[in-house]
Parts: C-alpha cells; sequence; structure tokens
C-alpha cells in the first residue's frame, strides 16, 4: 500500500477521535500481529480493499457488521473477539476458553463450582450459604406468597428483595428504570442482596424475576443460598398477575402472553441452574407448600 493512503488514515483517525472505533482498529492491528499476516493479506481474505482495511486499524472506517465478519474471518478469530470480549484480552482467557469450549452444561457448571471454591464463593454449601432460601422465578410464580408462608413454617425472616431495592434507591422500581436506568437498577440489587446476605444467615428470599439475567448477582445468589425455581405455565403468570390488581399485562392479550412465552424460554436456562426446582401449577396451593417444605428442609444444613 502506498505511503499516501496510510498518512491519510491516520491523519483522518486524529480528527476522528472515536473511542470504540479506535479501541476497534486497535484489536484488528494486535490479531493481524499476533497472526504474522500483512494488511494486504489480511485485506485480500476479507474481500475488502486495503484503505478500507486501513480506515477501519485507524479508527476512521464504520464498517459494517458483514465486513467485520470478514475481517473476522481473515484473522482467523471470532467477532466477539474482534468487538473486546474480555475473554480474549489475555492469554489466560484464551487458555481457559479453549479448555471449556465445546463443553456441555454439566461439566461447564462442575468447572463453575470448582472456580467459585478456589476463589471463596462456591455453592457446594457450607458456612458460605448458612440457611437461606432464594426463590427464583418469573412474577407470578408464588415467590411472594410462598415464601411468606415457607418463612412462617422455618421460623426465618421473609426479605422481598424488590423492596430492598426500592429503600436503597428511595422510590420504586419503576422510577429506578425510567430515572436512572437498567445499570443503576442492578447496582442497587447488588446493594440489596449483599445486605441481605451479611445481615441474615437464615432468611427466605423472594427475589426479581430478572435477578437471572445478571450474572454478577446470579453467581452472588448461588454461592450464598439454597435456590429454588418456582416454575408455573404461562397462563398461571398472567392470571396471577392480574389477581394482584396489575391489569397492565392484559391490555393486549394475544401479544402480552406471547411476550411472556419467550421471557419463559429465555430466562428458563439460568432459572435452571438453581439446585431444586417445584411446579406451581401442578396442584393447589396448599399441596405445593408441602412440596416447597420438603424440598426446602432436605437442602437446609441438619441442626446438629
Amino acid at each position: 500500500m502506498s505511503g499516501n493512503i496510510l498518512q491519510e488514515a491516520e491523519s483522518a483517525a486524529r480528527s476522528a477521535g472515536s473511542p470504540f472505533l479506535a479501541a476497534l482498529g486497535e484489536r484488528v492491528r494486535a490479531l493481524r500481529a499476533r497472526r504474522g499476516l500483512t494488511r494486504k493479506a489480511v485485506a485480500l481474505a476479507a474481500d475488502v480493499s486495503e484503505r478500507h482495511l486501513a480506515n477501519l486499524e485507524y479508527g476512521t472506517g464504520n464498517p459494517s457488521t458483514l465486513v467485520l465478519l470478514h475481517v473476522a474471518g481473515a484473522l482467523h478469530c471470532s467477532l466477539a473477539e474482534l468487538l473486546g470480549d474480555e475473554t480474549t484480552q489475555s492469554p489466560e482467557w484464551l487458555l481457559i476458553r479453549e479448555l471449556l469450549q465445546g463443553r456441555g452444561d454439566a461439566e461447564l457448571r462442575r468447572a463453575r463450582i470448582a472456580l467459585g471454591e478456589l476463589f471463596g464463593t462456591g455453592t457446594a454449601g457450607g458456612a458460605a450459604r448458612g440457611s437461606r432460601v432464594a426463590l427464583v422465578g418469573l412474577r407470578g410464580a408464588g415467590k411472594s406468597t410462598l415464601g411468606r408462608m415457607l418463612a412462617d413454617e422455618l421460623g426465618f425472616p421473609f426479605l422481598e428483595l424488590s423492596r430492598e431495592i426500592e429503600k436503597f434507591a428511595g422510590c420504586s422500581i419503576a422510577e429506578i428504570h425510567a430515572l436512572y436506568g437498567m445499570n443503576a437498577y442492578r447496582r442497587y440489587e447488588r446493594r440489596a442482596l449483599e445486605e441481605a446476605i451479611q445481615l441474615y444467615p437464615e432468611a427466605v428470599i423472594a427475589t426479581p424475576g430478572g435477578l437471572v439475567s445478571d450474572a454478577a448477582n446470579f453467581n452472588l445468589l448461588l454461592s450464598h443460598c439454597v435456590t429454588i425455581w418456582l416454575r408455573a405455565d404461562a397462563a398461571d403468570h398472567m392470571a396471577r398477575v392480574a389477581a394482584q390488581g396489575d391489569t397492565r399485562p392484559m391490555a393486549a392479550s394475544p401479544e402480552a402472553m406471547e411476550d411472556l412465552r419467550r421471557i419463559l424460554a429465555g430466562r428458563a436456562a439460568f432459572y435452571s441452574k438453581a439446585e431444586l426446582s417445584l411446579d406451581t401449577s401442578a396442584q393447589p396451593l396448599e399441596a405445593t407448600f408441602e412440596a416447597l417444605c420438603a424440598l426446602a428442609r432436605q437442602a437446609l444444613p441438619q441442626p446438629a
């Protein structure tokens, strides 16, 4: 490539000033160097012009997703690595990723538990978990109703984590999202969960339905609580929420039900990481409560 093209790219980079594009370009250059490839070779393999690739490397290009896929293929890496996935940032990350690549869920779970134990956040039981029971599941699964009943039966405090989050924030959950956004909500969720763990060695905790969507908060919960997934079918979820006085989910019934089914499907893989599960649609409330008590007593530490 001529010196003029390189000079133009460098000059444009200085004037563009996009941190994201600059970091992306730096990763492309670093990956190309790691692979020992020339810019010309990568451009040919990616089916883009050298000028286009130079602009990308110096942070001035605004490439399409398709171009990035072609460049990633030419560099023999994933699109995630090109975009800056944290697990690609060091040789150790890459080596660990390679060890885990292609493993099944059962093997990955064993690896996660082993790593947790290595770093003091294991989920294999012991003092870290105390006698806390955390109920996970979508809204309408029965976490509040069954959680209060279980806490009374066990003689434990009952905590509804959503209410604790609102205490920290000084406003409602809806206001947190509207005023401060999802990142702030997750911080309040983390603080509320950490305080619950610190203050209550024995407790029944009803968790927000979306807690499992945050890996850090879900790991914390798994590490310090016996977790039980309360499952229900979509129709029961919807009916129970409406029975609580919230008719908003019914405003556009067909669309709402379809959205609910998608949420259930999307979160089921995470809810299933709980140690135990109970179908709250399978039988009447009293029988469901008895089954929950049996599960909790089986999982909690036995008195000496």
